[in-house]
């Protein structure tokens, strides 16, 4: 598509975003929600419209090349996909369920199931960092180095008994007899059908021709009968046409105009970069020095006021009208004089500088116009006269805070949390209205960057680091002045104030000891890779976690039966969990923190897979803290904290980071068993929940458990540990007949009519897509895919190869359900599902918020 249709689409999603905004932010604030399920319909409602947002502006970040709308795009995608994450917290807190089943919603807006899918941002990959850059070509190096070092393991001679030896040439023996034996057998053959062969008379030939005739004719009938029904089944939809299957020209024409506009991305964005250089240096030279000048001036100005003094206030302010109809340069002095008459000491004293914390000189030329400055003396008076009344008025100020308490608890409901995002979002949407809504592009066809859009940014900044400089210089000038006048009037100097609220501070808190201050990152890579810690994720993507949508979770639910999630439902709680927040620096230090996911089921559904593709996904590093992969390293207690200080310490700097912890039972151990009491697998039970304490907002780093049997594990502190716990199920019906497809697919089978899918995935219920990738690999040869051609692969080959595998059965699936339901989430769905729990929330009193 063309760049005029990129900029319609997200046109298009900014309109929907304004709409969305309008009703979130509305000026008359919604009154509680008393009914839960109300207020439920109101947030999936809210989050599905948010997602078709989030899917417009992915596609539109991706192919829009013009440098400064994708600066504007990148930071509303952002926004939408913090707002998504905050609206799925509260969906998970009202329905106190990690999965939910929106048929209706998407009923009522006519969107199909796909259309809820989350797409993984491209930019995750594609947009590193140079530093990024260079961390993956040290981390490629490093693997590449210690695969070589690494010895072959070398050649053993297992020790074979005579029996066995006798066994195995019995065997060699038989089948050189056995092909002998075919041979001759075949020789024999040849050998009876020439014999059989005679000078034929005319009726022998006349029924030759008939027979020839006959099976001719049957084959070319079946074959317009096949061609006929094939070509039915095409025209009602139930079948897909062959020209479809492979990609058309129009799509292989898409796919290369879409590669070609990355690369013209890539080279506009570099154009960019250079132009900004370019800008910032020719502003800093010819505009560096007036504003440098200017600052001064006016930072003079104010010292002489403030030491000077002022005329009396109400002279000031009776001439606030003169002055806003004027609109002069003096207009601005005035608004500055006014500012700080409550800031500067009134007995004719220098002001005390603002510190760099609080803004520096900014501060002190903030543009305010004289009706806010009017509010904030009316403000400070206020608080003034109240000051003295508060002893007097605290027995007063109790009885109505009981009041309100009562009142409260009246007007008790559900209401929607805070937001992070809404704020920014409101923002970005703002500077779109005002500016690239209206914006005239005739001229820029090709979609360059503007340079005067480049001088507006950059005199931001120049003028911002030119203020750092100034004010360093100004407090200097300013304490020497401070002096001079001090020496005249031969008192002492006063103490600078940062001193005095330095003497004021607390406590500091205690900084984690730095264990390995004298080792480079790559040396501690190196030790890593060497011992088995970090380790090369494998090359999958979150797409090729197949499943289908649950079509029936609503119906269930209504007649109050939980149902298990999809394979599709986990892929996309795992999205919304695990990749967006460590893909984007922005959502992860805003959105809701967490720490630690525990992907709990069966062996086989894929758990190792999904910890693969979140690393794959996001272009993070993977850790492995197994039980079994830590057993026997760094031994000792000073051994154990080193190691977890070491993978703690390069987590952080190769951000983001995955740290993966197999059969994490294992740490939590009820009773240990006795075959696994050597390996200690719950050495890390104490230290490990330390460090996750210290993995804050700005760290990218997620600790990812996974767990085949959480019932041997002590539950109460597997749940301290992991704040989400994901319950992944055996596949239903629809995910197992994709799965049967694509699996037979990627193997190199073909799936033909002779391969009767449903029957296939109905007989191998209870079987994970592990059970599955086994059976056809032992079915789907070399050879086989060679005979496909005159003998297509049928479903009761697929038959015995499950037949001898043990299946999850209904047993073990309940087990787990019964274990999900001990956990936190789980005890308060159970409490809402039996009424126990009343539709109205807590309403927690003041006077406990204070406590």
């Amino acid at each position: 598509m063309s760049q005029r249709t990129y900029n319609q689409l997200w046109a298009e999603a900014q309109l929907e975003l304004s709409r969305l905004l309008a009703e979130e932010l509305s000026d008359e604030p919604r009154h509680p929600e008393k009914d839960r399920v109300v207020f439920f319909q109101r947030l999936a409602m809210l989050y599905v419209r948010y997602i078709q947002i989030y899917r417009q502006l992915e596609e539109v970040y991706d192919q829009v090349v013009h440098p400064q709308k994708r600066r504007v795009i990148r930071g509303i995608l952002e926004g939408v996909m913090g707002r998504v994450l905050e609206l799925k917290n509260e969906m998970v807190e009202k329905e106190f369920s990690e999965y939910h089943y929106m048929d209706d919603v998407l009923h009522d807006l006519k969107l199909t199931p796909k259309e809820l899918e989350i797409p993984v941002p491209r930019f995750f990959i594609s947009e590193r960092s140079v530093e990024q850059q260079g961390q993956k070509k040290m981390l490629t190096e490093i693997f590449k180095t210690v695969e070589v070092t690494e010895s072959p393991e070398p050649l053993t001679t297992k020790d074979m008994s005579q029996e066995e030896a006798i066994k195995i040439i019995q065997l060699v023996e038989r089948a050189r007899q056995g092909r002998l034996r075919a041979k001759l057998n075949s020789e024999s053959r040849r050998m009876n059908r020439m014999q059989r062969i005679k000078d034929p008379g005319a009726a022998a030939m006349e029924l030759a021709a008939v027979s020839i005739q006959k099976v001719w004719k049957g084959y070319r009938e079946r074959k317009k009968a096949k061609i006929a029904w094939e070509e039915e089944m095409i025209f009602l939809g139930m079948a897909m046409d062959p020209k479809r299957r492979v990609p058309g020209p129009a799509v292989i024409a898409a796919r290369a105009s879409e590669a070609v506009t990355r690369i013209k991305l890539e080279e506009y964005n570099a154009d960019y970069q250079k132009s900004s250089v370019a800008v910032t240096n020719q502003l800093r030279d010819v505009e560096g020095h007036d504003m440098r000048k200017a600052m001064k001036d006016q930072i003079r100005q104010w010292f002489i006021e403030c030491r000077s003094g002022f005329p009396e206030r109400l002279l000031l302010f009776e001439s606030i009208s003169a002055w806003n109809e004027s609109k002069s340069c003096i207009f601005n002095v005035f608004l500055f004089c006014l500012n700080f008459i409550f800031k500067s000491d009134a007995k004719g004293s220098f002001p005390d500088y603002p510190d760099e914390e609080g803004g520096g000189s900014a501060l002190i030329f903030a543009e305010k116009n004289p009706i806010q400055m009017l509010e904030e003396i009316a403000a400070k008076e206020v608080e003034d006269a109240k000051k003295p009344k508060e002893k007097d008025g605290k027995k007063e100020k109790g009885k109505k805070d009981k009041k309100k308490e009562i009142e409260e608890e009246e007007e008790a409901g559900l209401k929607m949390l805070p937001s992070a995002f809404l704020s920014d979002l409101e923002v970005e949407n703002k500077t779109f209205d005002d500016f690239w809504k209206t914006r005239n592009e005739s001229r820029n066809f090709n979609q360059r960057h503007e340079v005067e859009l480049i001088k507006e940014e950059k005199r931001k900044d120049i003028e911002a680091e030119i203020r750092v400089q100034v004010d360093e210089q100004m407090r200097q000038e300013l304490a020497e002045w401070k002096l001079a006048v001090d020496k005249d009037k031969g008192g002492k100097t006063k103490g600078n104030a940062k001193k005095k609220k330095g003497s004021k501070s607390g406590k500091k808190k205690k900084k984690e000891k730095d264990l390995t201050a004298d080792r480079t990152l790559e040396s501690l890579c190196q030790e890593l890779v060497e011992q088995g810690l970090l380790k090369q994720a494998n090359n999958v993507r979150l797409q090729e976690y197949l499943g289908d949508y649950n079509y029936l979770g609503t119906t269930l639910r209504q007649n109050d039966i939980e149902p298990m999630p999809s394979l599709s439902d986990v892929r996309q709680v795992l999205s919304l969990y695990a990749i967006l927040p460590l893909g984007s620096r922005a959502v992860h230090e805003k959105a809701t923190l967490i720490k630690a996911i525990l992907l709990a089921g069966p062996a086989g559904v894929g758990k190792k897979m999904l910890v693969h593709a979140i690393c794959q996904e996001t272009g993070a590093n993977l850790f492995d803290l197994s039980p079994l992969n830590t057993a026997g390293k760094y031994p000792g207690k000073s051994g154990l904290a080193m190691m977890l200080h070491m993978v703690f310490k390069v987590a952080r700097l190769l951000q983001p980071s995955v740290i993966w912890i197999e059969d994490t039972e294992k740490m939590f151990y009820k009773k240990v068993p006795k075959e696994e009491k050597e390996l200690d697998p719950k050495r890390l039970k104490k230290d490990l929940p330390k460090f996750l304490k210290l993995i804050k907002g700005e760290d990218r780093v997620l600790i990812v458990g996974t767990t085949k049997d959480p019932i041997s594990a002590d539950i109460k502190s597997l749940c301290k540990m992991y704040s989400k716990i994901l319950l992944i199920p055996r596949p239903d019906y629809g995910s197992r007949r994709i799965l049967w497809r694509q699996l037979i697919r990627k193997q190199g089978g073909d799936v033909t009519r002779a391969l009767d899918l449903s029957s296939l995935a109905k007989i191998s219920d209870g079987y994970t897509p592990g059970h599955m990738v086994q059976v056809i690999k032992s079915i789907v040869t070399k050879r086989r895919i060679l005979q496909q051609a005159r003998r297509p692969l049928t479903a009761a080959e697929f038959v015995a190869p499950l037949a001898k595998i043990d299946p999850v059965f209904q047993e073990e699936e309940e087990a787990l359900k019964n274990w999900y339901a001990k956990t936190p989430l789980g005890k308060k769905r159970i409490k809402a599902a039996t009424g126990k729990e009343e539709g109205k929330p807590p309403v927690k009193s003041k006077s406990k918020m204070k406590k």
